[in-house]
Formats: structure tokens, C-alpha cells, sequence
């Protein structure tokens, strides 16, 4: 009788825990899934496909709706690393394009996701405007470089407000000192690439003059030029 009993006990259990194995394999499934449609949206906005980039984000919205809606019932498989991984990845595709469009941020509850998990995609969309200012300096384009490193600035700010242990941020002091040192190459390549670019300007703005002195001024123009650089 006691076996019989326990017997059933036991086919419940794993009966719960085949529906629970089979959430998980599909939830890994889909937190794949989601990571690769993320990814092919932020390549679009690197290559200026925003229609295209939008696209892949309304599927990527969807997409992680049907991956959390089954987790209602299983909290530890939602929190666990690879859903969460997942739902950084959309939070840092949206954030990116809010940041280079200068469309509306969207929240956590829009995105479906956890404080720790926004705030961790926050970093890393920050960090991502780092290839778009090194994109537009190679370009010549400094000056419009210039909004991504503020930006990037801004986002720093906000994160070090945030000071709770990382059991409660889920490591995000971790993406925070990743954040600070991508800011500070950034700012010192566009720093250098000012310089550079005044030098240039300089430059140019003397050869200019050499053109148009007349024959013998030369040396007088060279030397209106350096006191004028004093």
C-alpha cells in the first residue's frame, strides 16, 4: 500500500518535471533564437538599413513575448542566465536604435523584462555607439562623432547611480567599469581625431594663403601665419 502510494507520488513528480524539462529545452530554443535576431538588427543599423533594423525589431518584440508568456508558471527558468541573456540582447537593440534615431525609450515592462536585465542592455547598447563613432571618424566626420560619445557619457552617469550588490543587479558593476573603459578609448580617439582635424583645417587654411600671396610674399605669410598660430 505505502508503495503504491508512493509510487504515485513519484509519477507526479516527474510528470512535472517532464513539462518542465520540455519548457526549458523550448525556452533555450527560442533565447537562441532571439539572440540571433538581435544581433542581425543591430548589423542593419550599422549599415543604415533602419527600415529593415525595425523590422527585425517588431520580430524580436514578438519573439521574446512568446518565449516569457510560457514562463508565467516557471520563475526560476525565466530568471535563469540564458532567458535573461536573451532579453538583454532585445533590450540593447531597442535602446540603440531609440539612441541613433532619437526615438522613444522603451521601458522595462514594454520589453518584458527585469530592472538588472534593463539596466545590463543599457551598458551594452552604450558601449555598441563606440563602432559609430570610430565609423564616422574614419569618415572624416568628427564633429557628428561627437553626439555618441555624450551619449555613451550620459548612460556612465546613470549606471553608477545604481549601487546595489550584484546579487540584486545581476553583475551589472561588472558592465559598468566595461562601459567606463570603452568611454575613455572613445573619447581619446575622438580627442586625437579633433586635434587632427584642427591641424588639417590649419593646414589648409595656410596653403590657401601661400596660393594667393604674390610672388616673394611667402616668407611674409608664413610668418603672419605662425604668430597668428602663437
Amino acid at each position: 500500500m505505502a508503495t503504491n502510494e508512493l509510487s504515485t507520488i513519484v509519477d507526479g513528480i516527474i510528470a512535472e518535471m517532464e513539462r518542465i524539462n520540455a519548457v526549458r529545452d523550448e525556452t533555450l530554443s527560442r533565447s537562441r533564437a532571439l539572440i540571433r535576431i538581435c544581433a542581425h538588427s543591430i548589423r542593419a543599423m550599422h549599415r543604415h538599413e533602419m527600415d529593415e533594423a525595425a523590422a527585425l525589431l517588431a520580430q524580436a518584440r514578438q519573439d521574446a513575448a512568446a518565449m516569457v508568456l510560457p514562463l508565467a508558471d516557471f520563475p526560476d527558468l525565466y530568471h535563469t542566465g540564458y532567458t535573461q541573456d536573451a532579453l538583454k540582447e532585445v533590450v540593447e537593440a531597442h535602446l540603440l536604435h531609440a539612441f541613433i534615431t532619437g526615438g522613444d525609450f522603451p521601458t522595462p515592462a514594454a520589453l518584458q523584462v527585469i530592472g538588472a536585465t534593463y539596466l545590463k542592455g543599457m551598458s551594452e547598447a552604450a558601449t555598441e555607439m563606440r563602432r559609430f563613432a570610430l565609423d564616422l571618424m574614419r569618415q572624416d566626420q568628427v564633429e557628428a562623432a561627437e553626439p555618441f560619445l555624450r551619449m555613451m557619457d550620459d548612460v556612465y552617469s546613470l549606471q553608477v547611480t545604481v549601487d546595489f550588490p550584484d546579487a540584486v543587479t545581476m553583475g551589472l558593476r561588472r558592465q559598468t567599469d566595461v562601459l567606463r573603459g570603452v568611454l575613455e578609448r572613445t573619447r581619446g580617439d575622438l580627442t586625437m581625431a579633433m586635434r587632427q582635424e584642427k591641424m588639417r583645417s590649419a593646414l589648409r587654411q595656410f596653403e590657401q594663403a601661400i596660393r594667393s600671396a604674390d610672388g616673394g610674399d611667402e616668407a611674409l605669410v608664413l610668418e603672419e601665419w605662425e604668430e597668428a598660430e602663437e
